[in-house]
Parts: structure tokens; C-alpha cells; sequence
């Protein structure tokens, strides 16, 4: 009956075209489609058993997919800052949600795989792409740039804030010129520092040295001074015999009847006036020049504190008041009016010092700013950083303190300064010495201190605490070379620290790291991409969308993959055009050859019909 085999031989060939021409339309039907991999056609044959070879005919045919998953498709760029492709090996780990509660995606917990990467950030804050699948990764620190775990999640960035990291690091480097154009040289006496270009410590008030003699001056720390228990009115007023003792916290006592109008205390230089109760500023106005005489002790202090960075204190026990330096400057408070000796202080107060050094040394005051300014250079400026995220400018001077030129036994020195008060006035310290002595050599190289950083302790600008600093100048950051303009010539001013922010956008570099740009100005990373491989992965089962699942011939997924991510890209199709169409051909001719055997197969039987007639 070899006819009728022939018949159904060609009905499985028709069949098996049609397949192969359902997936060459599929493939170009998806030439454009991100991602896509083609599922190219084979064909297999079915032979008869037969006893002896030489009665074994042609069979039947059937065909099957074969997936082209591991056959890359062109990588192409794009201007989304989160579309990525992947060169290589490897499939981004996935999740399709299986509904949404209050407006947020649920999911099964099955991840899938996806070439697909035209993910863009939703209404949540998810990576989604085009095909409705979440990316996923794993979260980073944005501080530290460390993984937050080992285990993929669905990525979500939505309204990420970062806090404030205070600046602990200035990273610098500059050149210092050979010799300075400071003003002061040019009328100065010759041989001296200053006709050489430097910073001459008697130019300077007596007892405030510029430099640093021995070892560093230490911070200013918080010193006090306490006056006598005072005399105080208590509200309600109570029967004052020999005094009553000032008892409670302060805003629950009025002033002393001492204060007159007209009267005035002198905090580091700040008068603050007494008026009478008809002024225009009401009673405990923050207004840091007056204090009405029917304002509470609590009023005059907060003023106070205001002035120096740390309000007066007061004890309960006995009334006694006492003042506070704070960590910036010394303490200066004088007052010639009666109330202010009620209140257990003399006509003329001066407090202790607040730190530096009984000598005063590496600080310079307020009253030498001039001078200062005249024989030093800029070395720049750069935005800082509290504890708080508080901005804070820390302005930096060059003073050479030696020079080679001088002859033997000098060398070319030179000290770093910082402002430390911008409105310091009379005697508060304006600029700190950091305390180390910068020495080069001939070669312009510096020679001390070794090393490629210093530690600058207990900076403080105004009221603004930043403790020790790292001045990291690397390795030939800091030299000395000659200048045409005389000035410094800074190269690099950075630091470590940032205000606190609010995330505004998101993008993936070529690393796989989603970095976020945040209101600060900062760009961190926020989480790593993870990738996924499979040891079988042309037997992995697709799904709609360009996703994979995983299938017992494809294997597990494991973690990693060999590929590499690219930022700001798309994979394309890997479908040829061409080579589809040439199939098309091809299998267009084998489905007509296949009809016509069915054509002369039928015709053989119809002769064989005939005999019988």
C-alpha cells in the first residue's frame, strides 16, 4: 500500500511546513520587538521499521522548534536613562504581579527571566518594563556602596531619603608659589620673613602668635565662670528682706531692680540695652541688642547664649548663674550697671578661656585680620558639612613662615589656616593655625610632613562643630613651585560630607548599579542588577512578554551570569530579515512539492480504479 503511505507521508510533510512557516511569521512578525529571541525550525524523520535494510523506506517527517535564546541580538543606545541590555550571557531575575492591593503590585514569589530591558521607573517607584515585568536586585547602601543582603527582591525607589553625613575627609591639592605676593613685602625690612613673602608673628598683637609654637594649641573647649548667688525678684513677688535667692529656672524670676534704662552688658564685643516697658519690642522679642527692664533672667540670658553659642546655666539650689565660653572663642562680658551685680557678678566680668592656650598660639584675632590677610594667600574655599547636614564654608589661607631665601639653617615654609569665626570681632579668634609646619624642598616637592594626609583637630567655623578633619593631599598633591601671579594655584577642593536629600531620579551605569540623583546633589547607588544563567538555556520555556521560565531540561537558575550590563541600552531582536525570508522560500517550494504528491498519488489510485471497470 506504498500509495496511501505516500499520501499520508506528504499530509505529515504539509503539516510540518505549516510549522515551520508559523514560526518564520512569528519571527518576522517580531523583527522590531525588544529582546525577542527567534525559534528557528527542525525537521526530523520518521522511518518504518523494516526486517532487512533493503527493504527500509523513506518515512514521514515532523518538525520542532529550536530556541536561538543564547544568540545575542544587537545592542543599541538609548537616551532612557534605566533601558540596559545585556552583552553576554545572563537574563535579568523578574516578577509578574498577581494583582494589586491599595494600589501596590502583588506577587507569587516566581521569578522569571527576561532579556527585556526597557524598564522604567511607575507610580511606585518599581522598574517595570514595557511587558509589565518588575525588576529585581538587591538593595545597597548609599552610604557605603555595600549589598544589603545577597537575596534578589523587587526593586522600589520611591521617595528615598538619605540623612546628612557630616565631612570627616578634604580631599586637596595645590601649589603654593615660590614666592607669595603678600603686600607687606615690598616695604619690609630686608632679611626678614616678611620681605621674603611670609608672615612675620610681631606684626602681631602681643600675646596672639599666628604660629604654632611646640605642639599644636589645643581646641577650644566649653570653660565657666560662676557668679555668687543673686538676689533676684521671684514672681509672684515675695517679701524681700535681705535678698531672696534666685530659685527655679530662670523665666519664673524677673530682672534685678539693679537695671536701669539705658544700662548696658558687653558680650564679646555685642552691647545689649535696656529699655523701658513703653518700647516697641515686645517683652522676650528675639531681638539679640535689647532687653526690656520688666523681661524675665531667662530673657537677658537666652540673649547671651545667642551672642556666645551656649546659653548661661543656672542653679536651681542656689541661684547662682553661670556662664558658658562655649567651643568657638573666649568669653568677654562687662557691665558697669548695679543689676548685673545683684545677679552675683561684678561690675567687670572677664571669663576664663575657652581653650587655644594661655599664649594664645596659632590663633589669630580679629583685630590682626589685616594684617593677616596681607601676609597671606587664598587657598581656597569649600562647602562643608555638620553632623546635622548644616552647610558650613570653610575658608582656607597659606602663610609662608620661612624661606630658603633667608640663608642657612631656613627653609621654605609654610602653615595652613582656617576661618574659624567670619564675624569675630576685638579679640575673638578669627583664623586657626592647623598646626603643622608644610616644608619643601628644592625641588619644589614637598619634604614634611610624610605621608599623604594631616589630621586638622577640633575645627569649629562660628557656631558650627565639625571636630577633626582628614586633609588628604595624595601623592604630590601639595608643591611649591614658582608662580607669575604669586597666588595659589588650587587643583583639587573636595570633601566627603552632603546635605540630607530627597531621591529626584534614577539610572543604571554600565556596572549594573542603579544609581539615584538625589536633592542634594549627590548620585549613590542605590541597588546592584542581578543577573541570573542557566546551564541549558535554549530549554528554557518562553512566556509572553520576551520572559522565560524554567524548565527541568533547562536547569536551575544560577546566580551571576559572564554577561555585562549596559546602561542607557536596549537589546534588539535577533531575528534576521534576510535569512527569514530565504526560509520563507524555501518552505513555500516544499509545501507546493508536497501537494503535488498528493496530487499524483491521487492520480494513481484513480488508474488503479479504472482497471477495475
Amino acid at each position: 500500500m506504498g500509495i496511501f503511505d505516500a499520501l499520508n507521508t506528504s499530509v505529515g510533510g504539509l503539516q510540518a511546513q505549516s510549522f515551520a512557516l508559523q514560526n518564520i511569521s512569528g519571527n518576522i512578525a517580531n523583527a522590531q520587538t525588544t529582546g525577542y529571541k527567534g525559534i528557528a525550525t527542525a525537521f526530523s524523520d520518521l522511518i518504518p521499521d523494516s526486517t532487512t535494510p533493503n527493504r527500509q523506506v523513506a518515512g514521514g517527517v515532523t518538525a520542532y522548534s529550536v530556541a536561538t535564546i543564547s544568540s545575542q541580538g544587537t545592542v543599541s543606545a538609548s537616551t532612557v536613562g534605566t533601558y540596559m541590555a545585556i552583552t553576554g550571557d545572563g537574563f535579568f531575575n523578574v516578577q509578574s504581579p498577581t494583582g494589586t492591593v491599595d494600589n501596590q503590585p502583588v506577587f507569587s514569589g516566581v521569578t522569571d527571566y527576561t532579556r527585556r530591558g526597557d524598564f522604567q521607573v511607575n507610580a511606585n517607584g518599581n522598574l517595570v518594563n514595557s511587558a509589565g515585568y518588575y525588576l529585581m536586585g538587591v538593595p545597597v547602601d548609599p552610604k557605603t556602596g555595600n549589598p544589603l543582603g545577597n537575596v534578589p527582591q523587587v526593586l522600589q525607589f520611591q521617595n528615598n531619603f538619605i540623612p546628612a553625613q557630616a565631612t570627616t575627609t578634604l580631599q586637596y591639592a595645590a601649589n603654593l608659589p615660590a614666592v607669595p605676593s603678600t603686600q607687606s613685602s615690598s616695604t619690609a625690612t630686608a632679611g626678614t620673613i616678611t620681605a621674603a613673602g611670609g608672615l612675620n608673628p610681631g606684626d602681631f598683637t602681643s600675646g596672639f602668635n599666628p604660629l604654632v609654637v611646640g605642639t599644636p594649641a589645643p581646641p577650644y573647649t566649653d570653660a565657666t565662670t560662676s557668679g555668687s548667688p543673686a538676689t533676684n525678684q521671684q514672681t509672684p513677688p515675695v517679701a524681700i528682706t535681705s535678698g531672696t535667692l534666685l530659685s527655679g529656672t530662670a523665666p519664673s524670676n524677673s530682672l534685678p531692680t539693679g537695671f536701669a534704662v539705658g544700662d548696658t552688658i558687653t558680650v564679646d564685643g555685642t552691647m545689649i540695652t535696656f529699655t523701658d516697658v513703653s518700647t516697641a519690642v515686645p517683652p522676650g522679642a528675639q531681638d539679640p541688642t535689647h532687653v526690656r527692664i520688666d523681661d524675665t533672667v531667662g530673657d537677658l540670658l537666652s540673649k547671651i547664649g545667642a551672642i556666645t553659642g551656649q546659653a548661661p546655666t543656672i542653679d536651681a539650689s542656689t541661684g547662682a548663674i553661670t556662664l558658658h565660653t562655649g567651643t568657638v572663642q573666649n568669653l568677654s562680658v562687662t557691665s558697669a550697671s548695679a543689676g548685673w551685680t545683684a545677679m552675683g557678678f561684678g561690675a567687670t566680668t572677664n571669663t576664663a578661656r575657652g581653650g587655644g592656650g594661655t599664649a594664645g598660639a596659632g590663633v589669630v584675632i580679629a583685630n590682626d585680620q589685616t594684617m593677616f590677610q596681607q601676609e597671606s594667600i587664598s587657598g581656597g574655599a569649600v562647602t562643608v558639612y555638620d553632623a546635622t547636614g548644616t552647610a558650613v564654608n570653610l575658608q582656607l589661607r597659606w602663610a609662608k613662615t620661612d624661606s630658603a631665601s633667608l640663608g642657612a639653617g631656613h627653609s621654605d615654609t609654610w602653615n595652613l589656616f582656617y576661618q574659624a569665626n567670619p564675624n569675630a570681632t576685638n579679640t575673638q579668634p578669627a583664623w586657626i593655625n592647623v598646626g603643622t609646619n608644610f616644608t619643601f624642598g628644592t625641588n619644589g616637592q614637598l619634604s614634611s610632613p610624610v605621608g599623604s594626609s594631616i589630621t586638622i583637630p577640633g575645627v569649629t567655623v562660628g557656631t558650627q562643630s565639625l571636630g577633626n578633619l582628614t586633609l588628604n593631599l595624595g601623592s604630590g598633591g601639595l608643591t611649591q613651585y614658582a608662580s607669575s601671579g604669586g597666588n595659589a594655584t588650587v587643583n583639587a577642593i573636595n570633601q566627603n560630607g552632603y546635605a540630607a536629600g530627597q531621591l529626584q531620579s534614577v539610572a543604571v551605569n554600565n556596572d549594573g548599579i542603579v544609581v539615584g540623583t538625589f536633592s542634594n546633589g549627590q548620585n549613590l547607588s542605590l541597588a546592584q542588577v542581578s543577573l541570573s544563567h542557566f546551564n541549558g538555556t535554549n530549554y528554557l520555556k518562553a512566556l509572553d512578554g520576551g520572559a522565560y521560565a524554567v524548565t527541568d531540561e533547562s536547569g536551575p537558575a544560577i546566580a551571576g551570569a559572564s554577561g555585562h550590563i549596559s546602561g542607557s541600552s536596549l537589546e534588539g531582536s535577533n531575528t534576521d530579515i534576510a535569512d527569514e525570508f530565504t526560509k520563507l522560500i524555501v518552505t513555500q517550494q516544499a509545501y507546493s512539492a508536497n501537494t503535488k504528491v498528493i496530487t499524483t498519488a491521487n492520480s494513481m489510485v484513480q488508474d488503479l480504479l479504472n482497471v477495475l471497470r
